[in-house]
């Protein structure tokens, strides 16, 4: 990712002082479905390639992308779409293709220990440095294959999920985990890539509750540290549900 650094007047209890901060580019990148342009999205100038193919899985156009070619911020896509193309405004100020997501179909499970692994690898060094990112990984059969982050929350998804398309991975052995909260826009992207669980650090609306428990989705948000809430969807982790028979006795 890119950063630069920007001067300024850091001011405390104990006065004022200058101050060097690594700060994160921000830039705008045109997308091109097939051959005709699809929208712009405001989003960190790296990855540019899984961006593309992301969205285009993550909002429910295309199940698999042909090819992306980048050429400085324009990315162009070929993949056989299947619907068609409506967009609206959505909660980040960006769009989305209207359209209800696709169910998801997975027999996968995870433990209480694989929920905070997700969660913990989610913390990046770009955060760290920058304050100013949001960040997703994407876990398939219980190993970490990639890590994103943007200034956008919904273009980290994209990236991971990019990725895993790009590279021909099962997506539905995978396991979501973002920083950013869960309005139904997040949630139905991470259904309409297949996959069957996300982990988010944030907090849920419930129209993304809403959208999850249509999906066939399971919704796991607030994890932090050892706690973390099941919205939707439990029975993929079937050792909370034993645990939580326990204290019903």
């Amino acid at each position: 990712m890119e950063i630069v650094s920007r001067t300024g007047i850091q001011v405390t209890e104990n006065g004022a002082r200058e101050v060097h901060d690594s700060i994160i580019v921000e830039g705008r990148v045109r997308l091109f479905l097939n051959g005709e342009y699809l929208t712009t999205i405001v989003a960190s100038p790296d990855r540019l390639d899984d961006l593309g193919a992301g969205f285009v899985v993550c909002e429910g156009l295309a199940e698999t992308v042909t090819s992306v070619e980048v050429s400085g911020s324009d990315v162009s896509i070929t993949a056989p779409v299947r619907k068609e193309i409506r967009l609206e405004m959505e909660s980040s100020g960006g769009y989305r293709v209207l359209g209800e997501p696709r169910k998801v179909t997975s027999s996968i499970t995870v433990t209480a220990d694989g929920i905070r692994a997700v969660t913990a690898a989610i913390e990046s060094e770009t955060w760290k440095k920058t304050g100013a990112v949001h960040c997703s990984v994407l876990f398939c059969d219980g190993e970490l294959v990639t890590r994103a982050c943007d200034v956008g929350r919904h273009n980290t998804v994209d990236k991971v999920v990019g990725y895993a398309t790009l590279r021909g991975l099962d997506r539905s052995r995978c396991i979501l985990g973002c920083t950013g909260r869960q309005p139904s826009g997040m949630v139905a992207k991470v259904a309409n890539a297949g996959i069957p669980i996300v982990v988010s650090r944030a907090a849920s609306t419930d129209r993304g509750i809403l959208t999850a428990e249509n999906a066939g989705l399971t919704l796991v948000s607030f994890s932090r540290g050892e706690r973390f809430t099941i919205y939707t969807h439990p029975e993929r982790v079937p050792e909370v549900l034993q645990e939580l028979e326990k204290t019903r006795k």
